[in-house]
């Protein structure tokens, strides 16, 4: 159906109240109209995410209500429907009604739903679904996308996300299924009464705590008087972070006033994503202030965490793979000393994320793994091991910020994170050092690594159909040499082939096939594109090493725009 009879459809649909009709009467441009109807929003092994509104291709009741009884029907074609669900929510516009109405769908279809009363960090509803041995999980949020999104983040019985065999039926039921169809058939008093609905929070609060707190390493030989800035970004955060640096014993904790309470307009910053240094703005005032050694920001969810360190006077922005590499050998080191490293351990990490930890691991016996981006293929591994006790995991962890340790949680973990950040900088504190002083003694050991992530961002239809032209022709004039280093292999993700282009050989990537394409080059350069999962864009992961900064820089500035120039001059 073209876009335009589908919103004539909405809004003379008796389903619809006088205000959303208002809302979509409001609409008059076509270009909006065609965003917001041109395709359903899509559900895959992300779950759903987009901007709230009426709309097929927006965030909205109906599009909860009708992912959630095929979420129902899923959980019941695989016989897990007396385990029943665990669900949460962030701080977002609509996230506690979405979450309500998810469980009451649940309910509706004799599934249990277990609903924390109030927001959650992603990283408890995880071990939520562990802990209570649900057979899956929901949680309404849009992580550190613009305050106009909201999501609807799946889980299974492991407490990871969902996997391409899940997602597909769910999607193949929302396919066969009327979107106005009423799939509430109890009230909320009656769920309670059945015994369908219970409402959670107290309880696997303190046991979550409890599994963050096993995480420390060191208790002795820290600086536990390390002064700390932590904001939540006025999300999910404040609560967890807070109380578990409070048992540990870090008490100069500072906290960011105007950013601590929940809040989905996220009134002090147009876009809530600490990768983003104007997350910082306020931390960096207030760290000013107290004299902070380390600035940490959580996202809406809690699940992903960035880190500023003061460093001589200066605050210095570490990225996701300098904070992977630094937790990777305070780990490692400390756990090896300790004697408490296991047999047979392993790392995993995402394709794109930077190879600067693999001397490191390889030196202390160390198996790294690289997986497809996505915490649902990192927890993949430990979730199989698990089973077959081959093997030990360390942690996980990309290049996005997204860090876990320990097996309790099987998804990015801000919580656990930020306390075992503030534990190494307040161990390498006693030793006279910052983070940033340990960073430029990796660098001497291993060589000098830097990365860059660049996004090609192109909104609405053409846009998007664009990206697939991007990605496509990109695989055909990528560039052949940069700055005098040649291309030696090209790994393409989705035919699931790498080809040696020096011998002509070829073998497969062994990783599940998605649209993604790596370029190695001759000098240890190398460049990933893909197109994003939730959000309108291309994203370029470039990675270089150089012998120092200076060369290193230079390299990615030539990466850079080789590589933009040639996908912009694809129409």
């Amino acid at each position: 159906m073209a876009y335009n009879e589908l919103f004539e459809k909405w809004l003379n649909s008796p389903a619809l109240t006088e205000e959303e009709k208002a809302q979509l009467s409001a609409v008059t441009k076509e270009e909006e109209k065609e965003d917001r109807f041109y395709k359903e929003l899509e559900f895959g092994t992300a779950g759903l995410r987009g901007k709230v509104g009426m709309g097929t291709n927006r965030m909205n009741r109906f599009i909860i209500a009708r992912a959630s009884k095929a979420m129902a029907k899923t959980i019941i074609d695989n016989g897990l429907q007396d385990k029943g669900i665990a669900i949460a929510h962030d701080c977002r516009l609509f996230s506690k009604e979405f979450a309500k109405l998810s469980a009451l769908v649940m309910a509706s279809n004799g599934i249990k739903a277990y609903l924390f009363e109030d927001l959650r960090p992603t990283p408890e509803l995880s071990y939520a679904i562990r802990y209570l041995g649900t057979a899956s999980g929901i949680n309404i949020t849009a992580s550190h996308n613009p305050k106009e999104y909201n999501g609807y983040k799946v889980y299974w019985q492991e407490g990871s996300q969902i996997k391409s065999n899940i997602s597909d039926k769910v999607l193949e039921y929302i396919n066969e299924m009327d979107i106005f169809e009423n799939y509430v058939t109890l009230t909320e008093e009656e769920a309670i009464e059945k015994g369908l609905l219970e409402y959670i929070g107290e309880e696997v609060d303190e046991k979550f705590y409890e599994e963050v707190l096993n995480q420390t390493i060191n208790d002795d030989n820290l600086d536990k008087g390390i002064s700390v800035v932590y904001t939540p970004l006025n999300g999910a955060g404040y609560k967890a972070v807070t109380t578990v640096l409070d048992r540990r014993g870090f008490k100069n904790v500072h906290i960011v006033e105007e950013q601590k309470d929940p809040d989905g307009t996220f009134p002090t910053i147009e876009y809530p994503n600490p990768e983003d240094t104007a997350a910082f703005e306020y931390s960096e005032r207030l760290a000013e202030k107290v004299g902070a050694d380390i600035l940490i920001a959580t996202d809406p969810d809690c699940d992903r965490l960035a880190v500023e360190v003061v460093h001589n006077g200066e605050i210095i922005s570490l990225n996701g793979n300098q904070v992977g590499a630094l937790l990777v050998q305070y780990v490692i080191e400390n756990q090896k000393t300790q004697g408490k490293l296991p047999e047979n351990p392993y790392i995993v990490k995402s394709i794109v994320t930077s190879k600067m930890v693999e001397k490191l691991c390889e030196e202390n016996g160390i198996e790294v793994f690289n997986v497809l981006t996505g915490f649902k293929n990192i927890a993949e591994l430990p979730n199989t091991y698990d089973q077959t006790k081959e093997k030990n995991y360390v942690m996980g962890y990309e290049e996005s910020i997204g860090y876990n340790l320990g097996t309790f949680v099987r998804d990015k973990d801000g919580v656990t994170t930020a306390m075992m950040l503030v534990e190494a900088a307040a161990f390498y504190k006693a030793q006279g050092k910052t983070l940033v002083d340990v960073l430029e003694r990796f660098y001497e050991k291993y060589g000098f690594y830097l990365d860059k992530t660049v996004s090609v961002t192109l909104e609405g239809a053409a846009g998007a159909k664009r990206i697939e032209r991007m990605m496509d022709k990109y695989r055909e004039i990528y560039a052949k040499e940069i700055s005098g280093a040649e291309v030696l292999t090209v790994t393409d993700y989705l035919s699931e082939k790498e080809m040696d282009l020096k011998t002509g050989e070829e073998k497969a990537t062994g990783i599940e096939k998605t649209d993604a394409v790596k370029f190695s080059y001759s000098d240890e350069t190398w460049y990933t594109l893909r197109p994003s999962g939730t959000e309108p864009k291309v994203k370029l992961y470039i990675y270089v090493r150089g012998e120092d900064k200076a060369e290193a820089l230079a390299k990615i500035e030539t990466v850079e725009k080789t590589v933009l120039d040639l996908l912009y001059s694809i129409e």
